[in-house]
């Protein structure tokens, strides 16, 4: 048998044709805030060093003077140069040579301590912008410096430079031996600036371009 056909007004069901829903794009990650640059600070020093210096020196002062004390107590004489000490701090003036000169001696010890403790040191570091606040890093000048002495030897007419990098101060000294010098500095102020922006450091020092001509021979 035959299967009916549908006749002439008959109407037809249409094909469904089944889309895919469009899958949501992902979130595009934003870039970290630039952190604000002059307020990272530097980084301090450990001072193992002075530290360990001081440390062993009180042990060792504090071990004699208790051993001295048992001493005493245990009815034994006193060490001779804590006999000495005592009789010539008993018999000297406060005005006498050899006391200002130990209390200058202390007294410059105790500044040199308290500027220790109080200044972070490590200048050779310079501390970087933070991206992150979990993330901290610092570039040391003498890198910085060559990276500023390489861009600026990539100048036509820059025979030599010398780059002295400070924390505050970048001063290039470079030598052309061609061009005019005004145009040799103003490129050399315009790739230097864009190096010393790139180089990510929290406090951007100043720049200072000294271009001269080559001195003479003999």
């Amino acid at each position: 048998m035959s299967e009916p056909r549908g006749t002439e007004g008959t109407t037809q069901p249409l094909p469904v044709v089944m889309e895919k829903a469009e899958q949501p794009s992902p979130p595009v990650a934003k870039p970290p805030p630039a952190a604000d640059g002059g307020r990272d600070g530097r980084f301090w020093s450990a001072r193992r060093v002075p530290a360990g210096v001081v440390a062993a020196l009180l042990l060792l002062g504090a071990g004699v003077f208790l051993y001295d004390i048992a001493a005493v107590r245990a009815h034994r004489p006193a060490m001779g140069w804590r006999r000495a000490l005592a009789r010539q701090l008993a018999e000297r003036q406060l005005d006498d040579t050899w006391v200002l000169v130990g209390a200058g001696v202390a007294l410059a010890l105790g500044l040199w301590l308290l500027v220790l403790a109080a200044t972070p040191g490590l200048r050779d570091l310079l501390p970087m912008r933070r991206p992150h606040p979990d993330v901290r890093a610092g570039l040391e000048r003498a890198a910085a410096a060559l990276v500023l002495r390489d861009r600026a030897m990539e100048i036509s007419g820059v025979r030599s430079v010398r780059v002295r990098m400070g924390r505050r101060k970048a001063a290039v000294r470079a030598v052309a031996h061609f061009r005019d010098l005004d145009d040799v500095r103003a490129d050399l102020d315009t790739a230097l600036t864009t190096a010393v922006q790139g180089l990510g450091l929290a406090r951007q020092p100043a720049l200072s371009v000294h271009v001269s001509r080559p001195g003479r021979k003999g």
